[in-house]
This record gives structure tokens, sequence and C-alpha cells, in this order.
């Protein structure tokens, strides 16, 4: 598998991941301070952080699990206005930041102007992934979606956590959703590579060693965005 940065083709599925391909680092970490800043009281419910990472480590390798943990420690039972409020402002500072790697955000403008379809996929969470989709100009959002009960935030994935495999599963819908076009997949990670092998075109960018020597083993390309 194969891509061209300069010459892109026309009438693809470009399916991108969010952290460290299409931003600079992870939003999530980001996401949960932003809204640490705005309710500092919040800072209390982190004594638990610990014992979940204990967990992580020692027991299960589970990251949706230690992610619906740290998202309830932050925000569990916060009310859809207040973190609605946070994601406007948090997506919107991202931008004013910089958070977006200019050359990854040329090459989704390529796509965009060669008019193919844009997928975000992502493993980070839905209190704010779709509203970076909606800013970005992406068709269809595909991240981990997450419980309220009524109008407040439970925490409990609704979805399994969007990575790894699970990815492979969304591109497997996509292609049900799109049939008989290509599907082009950009990712940083080594768990990316997983559905990236899968599509029809791919790119490793910014990746570590391991992932880029996994990506040399299945004949994908690599890029360093800035």
């Amino acid at each position: 598998m194969t891509v061209s940065e300069t010459a892109v083709p026309r009438r693809w599925i470009a399916v991108f991941d969010l952290d460290g391909t299409l931003t600079r680092r992870d939003t999530l970490v980001l996401f949960l301070m932003s809204f640490l800043r705005r309710h500092p009281w919040r800072l209390i419910g982190l004594w638990r952080l610990p014992f979940a990472l204990f967990g992580f480590v020692v027991r299960n390798h589970d990251r949706g699990v230690l992610k619906s943990r740290v998202i309830r420690m932050v925000m569990g039972g916060a009310t859809r206005t207040v973190i609605d409020t946070c994601a406007d402002s948090f997506v919107d500072a991202l931008k004013l930041r910089h958070r977006f790697r200019p050359a990854a955000l040329a090459m989704l403008e390529a796509h965009s102007a060669a008019g193919d379809h844009l997928v975000l996929l992502s493993a980070s969470p839905d209190l704010y992934v779709p509203r970076i989709g909606r800013s970005l100009g992406f068709e269809r959002t595909l991240c981990t979606e997450i419980e309220w009960r009524a109008d407040r935030l439970d925490g409990a994935l609704k979805t399994a956590n969007r990575r790894g495999a699970e990815k492979l599963r969304c591109l497997a819908w996509l292609r049900s959703q799109y049939p008989e076009l290509p599907i082009v997949a950009y990712g940083n990670s080594a768990a990316d590579l997983e559905h990236m092998r899968h599509a029809d075109r791919a790119l490793l960018v910014n990746g570590n060693a391991a992932a880029r020597a996994l990506a040399a083993k299945w004949g994908i390309p690599t890029s360093n965005w800035i």
C-alpha cells in the first residue's frame, strides 16, 4: 500500500486519526485539563487515579476501562450543558493555540478539494470529537461514545473503545456505507496500523520506532507531519 502526499486521487474515503495525526498532542488529556480549570473542585475526584492506573498496568491493560474511569473521576455527574459549554470552548482553543498540524490540515484540504469523503476515526470520546469533526469539515465522525443518565454524564462506554481492532470494524462498516470506493487511511500509532493495513492505501505519520518498524513490515510508507 502506498500513498502520494502530493497527488491525491479523486473520490476516495479519506480516514484520519485524530490524536497525534491531526493534532500535536492527545486531546482527551487536554480536554480533561480544560474542564478541571473551569471546575477545580473536581480535582478531589482524582484521589482514585493511582488505583485506576494500578488496575490498568497490573490487571487488565484495558484502555477503554481506564478511559471511562478517568472521565468519571473528572466529569461524572456533570450536566450536558456544562460539558457542552466546555467542549465548545475547548475546540475553539485548539485552533487558536495551533494544536493542529499544518501538514495534516493541508492533506485534509487536498482531499476536500478533490471531492473525497472525509471521515474522522478516533478513540477519543464523543464529548468533543464530533465538534472537531464539524469544525474541520468531516462528513462523518466515528469515535468512542459515552453513556449519559438523562441530562447527566455517567461516564461508562456506550460503544467499544474505538482503537485497534475496533477501528478495523469501523473500516469494514465504512466500506458498506461507501460501496466500491477505495479507502486511504492516515494514523500515527502501532494500534492504528491494525486498520490501516486493510485500507487500499495508507500513510503512517509521526510514528515512533516500533510503529515505523511495523509499517515497514506491512509495506506502509511513513512521513513526518509538522
